[in-house]
């Protein structure tokens, strides 16, 4: 693409943020070269969320980066008053940037007279007037189904991967905290070319879970545990825990989502895992702990929307 021909096309090109991560959208706007849309989201005094949108999106095809973390409603419903306001303001397309979407871990009944909110809030996205999402890691796969306007799932798993490989480790192995997340920790062996153990664990209530047994052989090996979020930390540190005592050597964790509330910091210091490799798809500037690195996944991002925005492959980027 000439340069004359770039620079017309990325004036057309919008990005805009709440208060959920504007550190991500300052970082994705570098990447790409672009300026953040001047926008102001506050709060009157009640608590009502006010939103003003600075300059002119008409014909524009817009970005609104916003995970939807902790305050997770706060933030749902600041990402729902953004795409009502620069719909109404005539943009050409709406595109809703969630790299941690929320409430994913409520995707189905397993139990009578249980909601499913991963899809109530995509029908409220949808009907604010979004017309693509894009997100990362999906707490499960099938939530990309509960949307009716196209959704571009990106994976953190290979800038993970590349972190890990880095290091120079010998001799490791990759271990899923759980059943279902077997497939999410095979693909990610691959990428390390390392083998696979699985921890059969069962969860009597939510956010607690104990250890039943370890499939595979972790004695004197370094373990990296995968998961796709890190919450209360309680499955990840009784995992570390039980692999430490069946002879693992060093205990490495990582995920792509770092939402570690409640007791998860305490946790995390008081465990035997070495180091906790994350994203910045939720913010941790605030977290207590020194086990924690924080890998920018705004290149991946940047490179996500630049290439939905040229009508380009998404999914060559895996």
């Amino acid at each position: 693409m000439k340069d004359v021909e770039m620079h017309r096309s990325m004036n057309h090109l919008k990005i805009f943020t709440g208060n959920a991560n504007p550190q991500l959208a300052s970082e994705i706007c570098d990447y790409l070269g672009i300026e953040i849309g001047n926008s102001v989201v506050s709060k009157f005094s009640d608590g009502e969320i006010n939103v003003e949108i600075d300059e002119s999106v008409r014909g524009k095809d817009v970005y609104i980066v916003q995970p939807t973390c902790e305050p997770g409603n706060d933030n749902i419903m600041e990402l729902l008053i953004m795409i009502d306001a620069i719909r109404r303001a005539s943009a050409r397309r709406i595109t809703a940037v969630i790299p941690y979407y929320g409430y994913a871990r409520q995707d189905r009944k397993s139990r009578g007279r249980e909601p499913i909110t991963a899809k109530l809030i995509a029908n409220l996205i949808t009907k604010a007037g979004c017309r693509r999402i894009l997100t990362m890691d999906l707490h499960a796969q099938q939530i990309q189904g509960f949307f009716d306007v196209p959704v571009d799932h990106l994976y953190a798993a290979p800038i993970i991967a590349d972190y890990f490989l880095n290091m120079d480790l010998d001799d490791f192995v990759v271990v899923s905290p759980d059943i279902g997340g077997v497939a999410r920790a095979r693909k990610f062996a691959g990428l390390l070319h390392a083998p696979l153990a699985i921890i059969d664990k069962r969860r009597p209530k939510p956010n607690v879970s104990e250890v039943m047994s370890v499939i595979g052989d972790v004695r004197d090996k370094n373990v990296i545990l995968l998961d796709d979020i890190i919450d209360t930390a309680g499955t990840i540190t009784n995992a570390a825990t039980a692999l430490k005592e069946r002879g693992a050597k060093d205990v490495y964790a990582c995920c792509s989502h770092p939402v570690l509330s409640g007791p998860a910091i305490d946790r995390l210091n008081a465990s035997p895992i070495k180091e906790i490799v994350t994203t910045n798809s939720i913010p941790t500037d605030a977290k207590n702990c020194d086990k924690i690195h924080v890998l920018s996944v705004a290149p991946l991002i940047g490179e996500a929307i630049m290439r939905i925005y040229q009508d380009a492959s998404v999914s060559k980027m895996f």
